[in-house]
């Protein structure tokens, strides 16, 4: 197959930013899974669920980076395989990402642990069954493949070559994404707005408590989460979704080396995002981790002994 002529140049610092955004979303989704297996103690059915989005962060992590690594040139076997990869575990992610929006709206606004919980089966089905599905259709219709990093950054996707590869864009990912823009805000509004107004109550019946600094803290942390996530996906996707348009439109901007730079590391830094709210900025979490490394770091040093009491 010839190479494309009209075809957007990938520069090398933006394919080192590339593969940096996907080690690290490597290295948080790992570090999400690993200590939801290390501490029994902390799983929790919300935290399953970021284990499985964390799963197809991985996967699509993995499969960005060998295609920001490869730079194809044209369509070749390992092009369309890593562009099914990414292209299965870049849909799931969306739908976990809304599943978990969906169950944390249940449990917390519906007060309805039993409904959250029976969901877990129905995301299963949906978030692995319909993407899997849409890639089986894409590779059999040989709708995958190169696409000149149109609305790439190095990696393979939609061929662009296929006539109705608009439609196939929105059902391999935009049209997900865009529902994804629409939903989230709105659940994790809901959620934030019933947190804050369960705080007010408890503080009208608590008054002396609810004076305290120490009773802000868990809900003003709840709330600057509610607030982030939906801000976070949809600041790091947005740069995909515009050279979408961009490309619909004939643009020339879409080849903009900031532009593609912005849709590299966005497309690429979820999983490490994710990490950064729910391992880093997640106390109980956080504190785990400091205490073990602590730990590994004493045992490390030659000559210490073993301590059982800690010095304040």
């Amino acid at each position: 197959m010839e190479v494309r002529a009209n075809r957007t140049e990938v520069y090398v610092y933006e394919q080192a930013a590339v593969l940096l955004s996907c080690a690290l979303s490597v290295l948080g989704s790992a570090l999400i899974i690993l200590t939801y297996a290390a501490w029994p103690e902390l799983r929790s059915t919300p935290r399953k669920l970021l284990v499985y989005l964390s799963v197809t962060d991985l996967l699509s992590a993995l499969a960005f980076s060998y295609g920001a690594w490869r730079m194809f040139q044209r369509q070749t076997w390992d092009c369309v395989v890593q562009g099914a990869l990414s292209t299965l575990a870049n849909t799931s992610s969306f739908f976990w990402t809304v599943a978990i929006a969906v169950y944390l709206y249940v449990y917390i606004v519906r007060s309805d642990q039993r409904l959250a919980d029976s969901l877990v089966s129905w995301f299963h089905l949906v978030s692995w069954g319909v993407p899997l599905g849409i890639t089986v259709a894409a590779l059999c219709l040989h709708k995958i493949g190169y696409d000149a990093s149109e609305v790439t950054v190095g990696w393979c996707w939609v061929n662009l070559d296929a006539e109705d590869h608009v439609l196939w864009i929105l059902l391999t990912g935009k049209i997900w994404e865009f529902l994804a823009y629409l939903i989230l805000p709105v659940l994790y509004i809901l959620i934030r707005k019933h947190i804050r107004r369960a705080h007010a109550a408890l503080s009208e019946y608590r008054p002396i408590l609810a004076n305290s600094q120490h009773t802000h803290v868990p809900s003003s942390i709840a709330d600057r989460k509610m607030t982030l996530i939906p801000i976070i996906f949809i600041g790091l996707r947005i740069w995909s979704t515009l050279r979408f348009l961009l490309m619909l439109a004939n643009s020339p901007a879409r080849q903009h080396p900031v532009l593609v730079t912005l849709h590299g590391i966005g497309n690429t830094f979820q999983g490490a995002a994710n990490c950064t709210m729910f391992v880093l900025f997640t106390k109980v979490v956080r504190s785990r981790l400091v205490a073990l490394f602590s730990c590994c770091c004493k045992d490390a040093q030659p000559g210490r002994q073993f301590s059982g009491d800690i010095q304040h």
